[in-house]
């Protein structure tokens, strides 16, 4: 599939038209990694709106519902670097298939869940085989089309895919509650792993490092633990508060396991980061956009399904309606993004979505306390079209330039940035949503902080990422 392209990050690129079509079997390839992806978005909210109901017939109570989403983004945020590097070392597709076939088993094992532990348990080994799943389909994406015209077209369908899934499950885990029981959205997903399951091993080529270095195990254990322990406070924050013992314990010590884990890679003569690769500026800075635009999306998303439902009292179908504009909007971003990205630069592209998420989160202050339906429909949409902007970017931002046998480590990061973005928003930013005087007061506190660290990250991923020099 080589194609003769020139790719930069630092501005526009050209290429003869003719390369810039995929083939029959690369639509195939494509489909099959981007439906792989798009499952496991689906996964982190179909079953939001099902909480109420499925505690209810489990025997969950109301203070441990949180752990339907803790259990699953905990071993998905905090296992991604080590399998992503895992996957460089022996196999990517080998790897992927095992990730869909645990992912699959876990989904039957939450569909058919007899108590909150077996339940718990299959969304516990759902997160894991997400963890497996999405480093690895990343870089099979990465390494199978290469960089250039072809390889924006299909980071611009995976990001539309990505984003579409997350507003996807929300709205369709209403209908499909409503209508044939929570259960049926953990059986979807057992479904739709299992599609996926039999057309990926005639489809999907093998690849791996032709060196075999030892995995840093050392790296491993401080990353993953770190990793998990952050999330962990984060989540738990959103019920306790920051003030709770042990949320900031377990603050504090993912964070001293993330230092360490820094020391330790420094010293390691087969590293699982390659700290070198993070002192370049396109990763460093492409990664800090990525957790920017995944964290504060998700909340947005999070603080107005607060409003519409609880202020102005829409229906689960008019909510659903708003946020099924929002997905129309990322699909059509998604078929524009890589036009704008080869006309101007993934760089450019990626602060200039990031400032327009930015302004458009801000003009969401403007909803009252009596109206804005109309307002956030319009201004979530187009948030979300520059939101889809900035994934697409920033995931080639960091990737272009990338040995491929560096590929897994590269969308490991990547990717993590991206789970841990979604992972982290809504607790960081949703305890100042539920600790104002009203819920109306708490949702516009959260609007601005929010798009005052969007603005922020952009003038500083901006000057980061500025000049001609190669990172």
């Amino acid at each position: 599939m080589a194609i003769d392209t020139q790719t930069t990050t630092d501005g526009p690129r050209t290429a003869a038209p003719e390369h810039h079509r995929l083939s029959g079997r690369a639509r195939l390839v494509l489909f099959v990694l981007c439906a792989a992806q798009f499952m496991v978005a689906l996964d982190f909210s179909v079953l939001n709106v099902a909480l109420p109901v499925l505690g209810e017939d489990l025997g969950l109570g109301r203070s441990a519902l949180q752990w339907a989403i803790t259990a699953f983004a905990l071993p998905s945020g905090g296992f991604l670097l080590l399998f992503g590097r895992i996957a460089d070392l022996y196999g990517r597709k080998k790897l992927f298939l095992t990730g869909l076939a645990l992912f699959g088993a876990a989904s039957l094992l939450a569909t058919l869940a007899w108590d909150p532990a077996s339940f718990l348990t299959g969304r516990a080994l759902q997160g894991l085989g997400a963890a497996v799943i999405v480093p690895t389909g990343m870089s099979l994406l990465t390494t199978t089309f290469p960089e250039g015209p072809l390889r924006d077209r299909a980071l611009g369908i995976s990001g539309t895919l990505l984003s579409l899934g997350f507003t996807v499950g929300m709205v369709l885990g209403g209908v499909m509650t409503d209508t044939l029981g929570w259960r049926s959205t953990m059986g979807l997903l057992t479904v739709a792993a299992v599609i996926v399951l039999v057309m990926a091993p005639g489809l999907l080529p093998e690849s791996r490092t032709t060196e075999r270095p030892r995995l840093d195990v050392p790296g491993a254990v401080t990353v993953t633990g770190g990793l998990l322990a952050l999330i962990y406070a984060l989540s738990t924050a959103a019920r306790r508060g920051f003030g709770d013992l042990d949320v900031r314990g377990t603050l504090v010590l993912g964070l001293v396991l993330l230092v360490a884990f820094v020391v330790v890679e420094s010293r390691s003569p087969a590293p699982l980061v390659s700290l070198p690769m993070l002192k370049r500026r396109t990763v460093a800075w492409g990664n800090v956009g990525g957790l920017v635009t995944f964290s504060m999306m998700s909340t947005v998303v999070f603080v107005l399904t607060l409003y519409l439902q609880e202020t102005l009292e829409l229906s689960s179908f008019r909510t659903g309606l708003v946020f099924g504009v929002q997905g129309l909007a990322s699909v059509v971003a998604g078929s524009y993004a890589p036009k704008v990205i080869g006309r101007f630069g993934a760089r450019r592209t990626l602060v200039g979505s990031l400032l327009g998420q930015g302004v458009l989160g801000a003009a969401l202050l403007g909803v009252g306390p009596q109206s804005g339906a109309l307002l956030a429909t319009v201004a979530v949409s187009l948030a979300s079209m520059c939101h889809l902007g900035a994934i697409i970017s920033y995931g080639l931002v960091v990737t272009s330039g990338v040995p491929d046998e560096q590929q897994g480590l590269a969308t490991g990061l990547v990717t993590t940035t991206q789970q841990v973005g979604i992972t982290i928003g809504i607790p960081m930013l949703g305890v100042l949503a539920t600790t104002q005087a009203s819920l109306f007061d708490g949702v516009r506190t959260v609007l601005a902080v929010d798009a005052v660290i969007v603005l922020a990250a952009a003038v500083l991923v901006g000057l980061g990422l500025g000049g001609r020099r190669k990172a």
